[in-house]
């Protein structure tokens, strides 16, 4: 069974949210709402949806969000009870109406092949326009490595709300607390699959919303997303490198280069620390071309 968890603060568009779960052709799950401490009191939208739909429903008494948002999608994740798979839901996305189907008619499958992380299609919606996105569709297995380095590179996306993961993969290693949770669900997928692969289901859509009214919108703490992406950035260039191609590699390193010297990490000893990286993977001219980079493309960017 599928255990859909919100971790709740925003009632703008959660009626949307609740109703798309209401509509599911398959209602084999079950939702876990957690409330982190939201000034907006979700409690009468809630009941009027409890003859659709079988809900738990916690109030937090601290906000947690504020602070660690993976800390928050880690206590509503105790709300719930024996579920198998686990679905962490946006309070302002929504689903088609038949993603639980689609998910059961393609277990049988999923089980057999071990996979440990499930994906579906979607579309981002900008509010207040109600604009869609094109359709971002997935190969039908695809490694996490490959699906990392295709969001980043290749004007693929991903986010939070149209993934499915099995509980035994969050239990082994949970979130990374990023700042700002920026980033967390891009690594938890390298780790819950443990860089393994992951599964899409192309013929159900979940849509990811961006609005005023969430982080994901352009201009809203920029540098401490900066930060978060380098960070995680960061822990794949120390440890995780060499689970990607050669061809991947040699653009994430270029791509963290740059992280660094965003947010001014770009020092004697990062330089020091790249060309340990470049010679251990045999790359002896990447120091070289580096240098020059120093010389001649980063100081026109001050």
């Amino acid at each position: 069974m599928i255990a859909i968890v919100i971790p709740y603060f925003k009632l703008k568009f959660f009626d949307e949210t609740l109703s798309s779960l209401a509509n599911q052709s398959n209602k084999y799950f079950n939702v876990y709402i957690g409330n982190d401490a939201s000034p907006d009191n979700p409690g009468g939208l809630i009941d009027s949806y409890k003859t659709r739909l079988n809900i738990t429903y916690e109030r937090f008494e601290e906000n947690l969000g504020g602070t660690s948002l993976t800390g928050q999608w880690d206590r509503c994740i105790k709300m719930i009870n024996e579920e198998e798979w686990i679905m962490i839901f946006g309070d302002d996305d929504y689903i088609s109406s038949n993603y639980v189907e689609e998910f059961y008619k393609n277990l049988e499958h999923i089980e057999k092949k071990n996979i440990k992380v499930v994906r579906f299609a979607s579309r981002v919606v900008r509010s207040p326009s109600g604009e869609l996105s094109k359709l971002y569709t997935h190969p039908k297995i695809e490694s996490a490595t490959d699906f990392f380095y295709t969001k980043f590179f290749k004007q693929s996306r991903g986010s939070l709300s149209e993934q499915i993961f099995r509980r035994e993969a969050y239990a082994k290693h949970g979130f990374r607390d990023f700042p700002l949770g920026w980033g967390s669900d891009n690594f938890a997928w390298l780790e819950f699959t443990d860089f393994g692969k992951i599964y899409s289901i192309n013929e159900a859509t979940a849509f990811f919303r961006i609005s005023e009214e969430n982080i994901s919108r352009g201009g809203y703490k920029e540098e401490v997303k900066s930060q978060a992406k380098y960070e995680y950035f960061d822990l794949i260039v120390r440890n995780f490198s060499h689970k990607f191609r050669p061809y991947q590699r040699k653009k994430i390193h270029l791509l963290f280069e740059l992280l660094a010297y965003k947010i001014n990490q770009f020092n004697f000893w990062f330089w020091i620390r790249m060309c340990g990286i470049y010679f251990r993977e045999g790359n002896f001219f990447e120091p070289i071309k580096m240098t020059r980079r120093i010389l001649l493309l980063y100081p026109k960017k001050k």
